[in-house]
């Protein structure tokens, strides 16, 4: 388990990766229902919902440093 760097919630990384396929093209799948992922500065980040992802995706540098709230 990580926690969502939006939101605080605790999110099954494990299940989100056993979750992920890839479609004939070979690009990745990902089923967003058990969460979903984003690959930022190097490292994965695990989000409980494609809103987090978005909110995440906007603005990472806020979500990412350490004294500030989400």
């Amino acid at each position: 388990m990580v926690k969502d760097p939006v939101c605080g919630k605790d999110v099954d990384n494990q299940k989100i990766d056993a979750g992920e396929s890839v479609a004939r093209s070979g690009a990745p799948v990902i089923d967003p229902s058990f969460g979903t992922k984003r690959f930022h500065d190097g490292q994965w980040y695990y989000f409980c919902s494609m809103n987090c992802r978005q909110r995440f995706i906007g603005s990472p540098a806020r979500y990412l440093k350490p004294d500030s709230p989400a």
